[in-house]
């Protein structure tokens, strides 16, 4: 009995050809998000293709904490989270969280966000007395749900907000979501392309166990840094860029959480940790910072 048993749980799972043909993807929300939507773009056949001939299986987790938590601990292969939304900016949660955890950011992508004000089907929208949503696509479409003069409800996701809806057949009430969520969920679409600004982008970074490999393409990236509280330290840093004539693409400061008032820097800059100018660079931060972290270098899609 015992060897049949073996064989019955091989079979179940399969050869290993098979158990290969699917990657786990953490994102933050329901199904239907744009962290959803953005997993399987980046990681699909058509997409970045970490995995040659795999297919993302995008794994729902409730809040960033909990994408990190996955990835750290094995429990999915990668994850997917949000870093700046180009009408909203930086979303500081990531970047704390990016300190925290020995992960590696291993590739962006910049997804396109199209805000939809979905409900069940039959209503219109005069029926809608309440708008539920996360508070950034809440922020985002700002413009348009002040005109429609409703209550405005925040949520933790948008895909939840459609599924909300849904499942507890909220009559009155539209969420502010993909049309892909509309879709996924069943829900009539009453306006489409509701941003405030209609070029609606987030940058999201993939994150990993281990580096991404240097392809040779043109590579960017990401490292924190805590300076001396003292007059002109950050500024000897950045010159330290500037010597070894690295272009410096963005900077973002947090709070340091060790003492008040006192911070740490988020740089991404162009180059990859493994090129001459970028590893004499990094050498030199070293030597002139309290810490000095690689978050991740990966090729440069924006």
């Amino acid at each position: 009995m015992a060897q049949r048993t073996e064989v019955k749980d091989k079979e179940q799972q399969g050869t290993p050809e098979e158990q290969k043909k699917t990657i786990r993807i953490a994102f933050q929300g329901e199904r239907g998000a744009f962290g959803d939507e953005a997993s399987q773009a980046f990681f699909g056949l058509g997409g970045k293709g970490y995995h040659a001939g795999t297919e993302p299986e995008p794994v729902a987790h409730r809040t960033f904490a909990d994408v990190f938590r996955a990835v750290a601990a094995c429990d999915v292969d990668y994850g997917l989270v949000p870093v700046e939304n180009s009408q909203a900016g930086s979303i500081n949660d990531t970047y704390d969280l990016l300190r925290q955890h020995d992960l590696f950011v291993i590739g962006e992508t910049s997804h396109p966000v199209n805000h939809c004000l979905l409900c069940l089907p039959g209503q219109s929208l005069k029926d809608i007395r309440r708008v539920i949503s996360h508070p950034q696509a809440l922020a985002q479409s700002d413009d348009y749900l002040q005109r429609l003069g409703v209550d405005i409800v925040a949520t933790y996701d948008t895909a939840g907000s459609a599924k909300m809806v849904r499942e507890e057949q909220l009559e009155g009430v539209a969420a502010v979501a993909s049309i892909g969520a509309a879709k996924l969920y069943g829900l009539e679409v009453l306006a489409h392309g509701i941003q405030t600004i209609k070029d609606n982008y987030t940058r999201f970074i993939a994150l990993g166990r281990t580096p991404a490999p240097h392809s040779g393409s043109p590579a960017k990236t990401m490292l924190v840094i805590a300076t001396a509280h003292q007059p002109g330290s950050l500024y000897r840093c950045l010159g330290m860029l500037a010597d070894q004539k690295i272009n410096l693409l963005k900077l973002e400061s947090r709070p340091s959480r060790q003492r008040p008032w006192e911070y740490v820097f988020y740089l991404d800059i162009e180059g990859h940790r493994d090129e001459l100018a970028v590893r004499r660079a990094l050498a030199d931060l070293a030597g002139h910072t309290l810490f000095c972290k690689v978050l991740g270098s990966f090729d440069r899609n924006m």
